[in-house]
């Protein structure tokens, strides 16, 4: 276990790739036990200097659209050109017992075994947006240690998955054609956050309904805002299970991380990237230390029990709250 007598020598160990090491200093990084946080923030300063140089991948899409199947094969097909590849994918937590079932690893077997990658199955801990608390951190642990491409496979399970577009370079929403979910694909959220479009499953009888699913995103991409002024989403098509057009995907891939990189837009999104980071980090901070305060938590409860009692309404507990902690805490 890290400590602060051996941390050097686990940041030691990982930087030289040992998968051991990062994998139990991502265990202290994703700790929310309050006394290990210090040495998850020594950990983190001790490995900065080391971390900005992979290129950073989100994938996202409906479930059974084969994001752990694409996964694996587009895996498979960097490591085949030298790479060295990090997944973290986050796994959904249970709302009423906290858990997760963390199968990631065991449906991307392949890859998990090879030498130059690593699998992390994280769970979301009912974070929103398809990622986990500390994602971006984790990140950076995996940079630290060697691997030069990081992907995030989000949680997968709705139209809220568009925070892992925050932490990465390019964004892309893996889709499915012929199951009923073309249109609840072209909602917004996603379409406007995604760099590319690729529709798994472009296999036997399935293709007419992958060119008809084609034709409708290329369609909708062209009437919705672009994100950034060089570049238009999009559309490609693949099979994962027949291990067709992978290579084409990495390549499109290339060519926008490429076109990012020389108009320097690449260098400016992680810089608003670490902003929003950092700002999202003191608020949380800021509201954790204010609900710490044993006058908050005791004006709390009694609005509570008051709202239990039916003596007053939601509405006017909150402003009955931000009443006490404007008076008493920013007075």
């Amino acid at each position: 276990m890290i400590n602060n007598s051996n941390l050097d020598d686990y940041i030691r160990r990982l930087r030289q790739g040992e998968r051991a090491a990062l994998a139990q200093a991502m265990t202290l990084v994703e700790s929310s036990l309050p006394q290990h946080q210090p040495l998850s923030a020594r950990l983190l300063d001790g490995i900065i200097p080391y971390t900005g140089q992979a290129k950073r991948l989100g994938i996202t899409g409906t479930p059974g659209a084969g994001k752990s199947t694409f996964l694996a094969v587009l895996g498979e097909e960097l490591l085949s050109q030298g790479h060295k590849v990090a997944v973290i994918a986050i796994d959904p937590s249970s709302p009423v017992s906290g858990g997760s079932i963390l199968g990631d690893k065991t449906r991307m077997l392949n890859l998990s075994r090879a030498d130059h990658a690593f699998v992390r199955p994280v769970p979301s801990r009912g974070h929103l947006g398809g990622a986990s608390q500390r994602t971006r951190e984790l990140i950076l642990l995996c940079e630290a240690a060697g691997y030069d491409i990081v992907i995030i496979e989000t949680v997968g399970v709705g139209q809220s998955e568009t925070a892992v577009a925050a932490m990465v370079d390019c964004f892309i929403s893996l889709q499915i054609a012929g199951a009923g979910d073309d249109l609840q694909g072209i909602k917004k959220g996603i379409m406007e956050m995604a760099d590319f479009i690729i529709i798994n499953k472009d296999d036997g009888e399935n293709h007419r309904n992958v060119e008809i699913a084609r034709h409708m995103y290329h369609s909708a991409l062209h009437i919705i805002r672009r994100k950034y002024p060089q570049w238009q989403p999009r559309v490609l098509t693949c099979s994962a299970l027949e291990k067709h057009g992978i290579g084409e995907v990495w390549q499109a891939v290339q060519h926008f991380l490429h076109l990012m990189s020389q108009s320097g837009q690449l260098a400016t999104l992680r810089q608003q990237q670490n902003l929003a980071w950092v700002r999202q980090q003191i608020e949380t901070n800021a509201l954790t230390a204010l609900f710490a305060r044993a006058d908050v938590r005791q004006h709390c409860q009694q609005i509570e029990a008051q709202l239990h009692q039916n003596h007053i309404s939601p509405r006017a507990g909150i402003c009955a709250v931000t009443q006490f902690i404007t008076q008493k805490v920013f007075k």
